[in-house]
Order: C-alpha cells, then structure tokens, then sequence
C-alpha cells in the first residue's frame, strides 16, 4: 500500500507529516510514502483574525478536498484545529501520543511573564491565551500575531513585541525549546483542546487504510482527546472560542479541567471534575458533564455575548 500524505506547507506541518511518514515507513505493508504539501486559506490570509475568515478548520479544508478528490490519502493535524464535528465522510483514523501540551511564553533574555515591564507588549491572536494571560497580568497590552512558528518568532526578533506566546509542542518539535523563558503550568493557563496532539484523518470508508493507521493509534491520547473535544463540542463552541481544557489520566481515573473566560480577563469561569475513563465514552461523557458545569456557572452567556460582539 503506498501511501500519499497532504500536508500544509509549514514547517511544523511538515515535520508532523514526516513523523509520520518515519512511523508508517516501519510497517512491511506499507510501500512508497510521499508528502503532498498544499496552501490553504488559513495559510494564505494573515491579516485578519481566523475568527473574521471562518476559523480555523480553514486550516484543513484544503486537505479534505485532496483526500476527496483522490488526490491524497491522509491528512495530519495538530488536533487543535481540528473542529469539534467532522464533516461527513471523514474520520481521525489515530491519534498519536500526546506530546507536551502546555503554552510557552517566548522573551529576549529568559524573561518570564511576571518579569515583564509594566504595560509590556505581548503577541497573540489566541483569545484563550489573550484571556489568560490578562487574569495573570491585566496591565499588558496584546496585540495580534499569526503566522507559522519562524513568522511569529521573527517578529518578537523584530522588536514588534516583548514577548510572544506559542505551543511548546511546535517549538519543541523544531528544535527551538531554547527559545522558551517559561513554560506555564495548568494552574497558570489551561491549553486548547487537544493541544500537542497529533491526528490522522482519511476517508471513513477506506478501512484498509483505517486498519493500517490504527496501529499508530494512542489510547491514552484518544481518550483524553475525547473528553476535551466534547466539552468544546457541548458549549457550541469554534476552534477560536476562549475556552481551555485538560483532560489527564492517572491510573483508572480521569481528571478535567476546563475555563471560558473573557479576552480581556474581565471575566473567568473554571470548572474541575474527575471520574472514570476506561474508554472514548466515559471520557466523552466526562468532558460533557464538565461542559454542563461551565453552562451552569455561566459560560454560555459569556460566549453568547462574544458571538453578538463579532457579529
């Protein structure tokens, strides 16, 4: 079986498609496996906020129509953008282990947030982060930032910001962890949903391919990855929604948190459950528990609210 892969043309997508390219290679089965590195919208148009352009399963929609037209048998993701419903006729056949799940904070010379000068300017364009980072320092400015992980780092280098904030997952599968001056911790700022998590997704139908991707397939990852796409799913909310969550596995037992908070940290509401997970059921069923919390407390409202504002 020969195996093309369709990829965005970053260089984090590309060194996730070749991971796994290296992994499938392993598997006598397995013939030719070649790269199809394509553009997509949510590449292409940086000067306006995923939000106003239609989120970031912008990101993928490319890769769909490669996979549907023939063109293409898998696509990988960073499961983060990854929407919460998959269109039809598609399916994330695996999800490998999950790699470091955190937010990092990038500064000239080491400095950590808490050490930044008052009113420093700090570049994001996550409103998860945005929100975070404002409950932690309220007196900093944020201003927008997109682009791949070497676009964004050349712009703190260009003085355009005093800080930046990136998944230490990319910048750690770049080779750029020294980039990093402080990693946050869950108490400090919940990741994305499914963040450091990558996912391989195919047409539904092809089970020859599926039974062949299963075999790189993580269950703890599935399973945490679970839980966090139905709380995402359950509040109704976009890739690009303010909310965060972390499920972990330890031992029979699974523990989630998750919070959905203002942009500008004006307003925050957490929520922290655990129970069962033996399978992607009970973690699902977990994750939308958690999800009912948050509605509960408020955070349909505090949703509803940014919806009427960007529309």
């Amino acid at each position: 079986m020969n195996i093309r892969i369709a990829t965005r043309r970053s260089a984090l997508a590309l060194w996730q498609a070749e991971h796994v390219a290296a992994a499938l290679r392993r598997f006598d089965d397995v013939g030719a496996v070649e790269l199809v590195p394509l553009t997509t919208r949510g590449d292409e148009v940086l000067d306006r906020s995923l939000q106003k352009i239609g989120g970031k399963g912008l990101f993928i929609k490319e890769l769909e129509l490669a996979m549907r037209a023939g063109d293409a048998d898998i696509a990988v993701h960073s499961m983060k953008d990854v929407p919460a419903e998959m269109p039809d006729g598609f399916c994330i056949a695996a999800t490998l282990a999950r790699a470091n799940c955190a937010d990092a904070l990038v500064a000239d010379d080491g400095v950590t947030l808490g050490a930044l000068a008052e009113g420093a300017h700090i570049g994001t364009s996550s409103l998860r982060r945005q929100a975070q980072i404002r409950l932690l320092r309220p007196d900093v400015s944020i201003g927008p930032l997109r682009g791949n992980v070497n676009t964004r780092l050349a712009k703190l280098d260009a003085g355009d910001f005093d800080a930046i904030v990136l998944a230490a997952a990319g910048l750690e599968r770049l080779g750029l962890q020294a980039r990093i001056s402080q990693q946050f911790s869950p108490d400090e700022m919940l990741p994305a949903v499914a963040q450091g998590v990558i996912g391989i997704e195919c047409l539904a139908s092809d089970d020859r391919l599926r039974a062949v991707l299963g075999r790189l397939h993580d269950e703890t990852a599935a399973r945490t990855t679970a839980a966090e796409r139905a709380v995402a799913r359950t509040l109704e909310a976009s890739c690009q929604s303010p909310i965060a969550t972390l499920a972990l596995i330890r031992g029979e037992e699974m523990s989630i948190a998750g919070l959905v908070a203002m942009p500008d940290g004006s307003e925050s509401i957490r929520a922290d459950l655990a129970g069962p997970a033996d399978d992607a059921g009970d973690a699902e069923r977990l994750g939308e528990r958690l999800a009912r919390q948050l509605l509960a407390r408020g955070a349909g409202d505090i949703l509803a609210a940014l919806e009427a504002a960007d529309g």
